[in-house]
């Protein structure tokens, strides 16, 4: 065995978006996501809306050679990959001074949350143009646009759980988002909102959206006509 490739803080964290293919076996799916719940990881199973994708898998482990194994058996299930993203859970640096519970909570999150099983992820960036340069900010500015940003975040607590992961380094674009609604439109919502904070507006820069829904694996197996 390799040795453990751990972050210092958090947790690893890699989405996960396969195809279903003829060849696809439920037992060996199954199998895949029973062993990492065995080795002590979290695993989210989405069924997918649209083209891009049927199946969604967020894992988060300790270990990133966890991830790996994981993805190397759904691959071997006969799944067909066809996206990615890779994290890690962060406390933002904005986020200094809030209570030690919720500075817990973003870095080792437990998921999916209860009663949330609408699923959307996208990532993004924020924009280094002439005179759209977030990097170029003083850390006051930043973190005064930042609240402002959370401030419209908070105004949809009870209907969304936002999990910002870190991708600086690790993929395409700085922060993977990941949202847990309890709605469909709780999706559109809060998306709108907070594209009109200056945050977002002026700075903010955005990938591919994966919209679907969270259920046993069983039960999005099925659905996906995985049998």
């Amino acid at each position: 065995m390799p040795e453990a490739s751990t972050p210092t803080v958090g947790l690893a964290v890699v989405h996960l978006f396969f195809r279903t293919a003829p060849l696809a076996d439920r037992a060996g799916i199954v199998a895949a996501l029973d062993a990492a719940a065995e080795r002590g990881d979290q695993a989210v199973v989405v069924a997918l809306l649209g083209h891009k994708a049927d199946l969604g898998v967020m894992a988060l482990s300790s270990d990133q050679w966890n991830l790996r194994r994981l993805q190397t058996d759904l691959v071997a299930a006969g799944l067909d990959l066809v996206d990615s993203y890779v994290s890690l859970t962060e406390s933002s640096e904005y986020a200094e001074g809030i209570p030690e519970e919720m500075k817990q909570a973003r870095l080792y999150p437990q998921l999916p949350p209860e009663g949330k099983p609408v699923f959307c992820f996208y990532p993004m960036s924020k924009r280094r143009e002439v005179g759209a340069n977030w990097f170029q900010l003083d850390f006051d500015r930043r973190k005064e646009l930042m609240y402002e940003h959370g401030a419209s975040g908070r105004k949809f607590r009870g209907r969304v759980l936002q999990v910002v992961t870190g991708s600086t380094g690790t993929d395409d674009f700085e922060w993977g988002v990941t949202l847990f609604c309890v709605n469909p439109d709780d999706v559109k919502d809060v998306v709108y909102t907070m594209r009109y904070d200056e945050a977002s507006a002026v700075y903010g820069e955005f990938g591919p959206f994966y919209v679907g829904m969270v259920a046993d694996p069983g039960t999005v197996l099925g659905e996906l006509g995985i049998d």
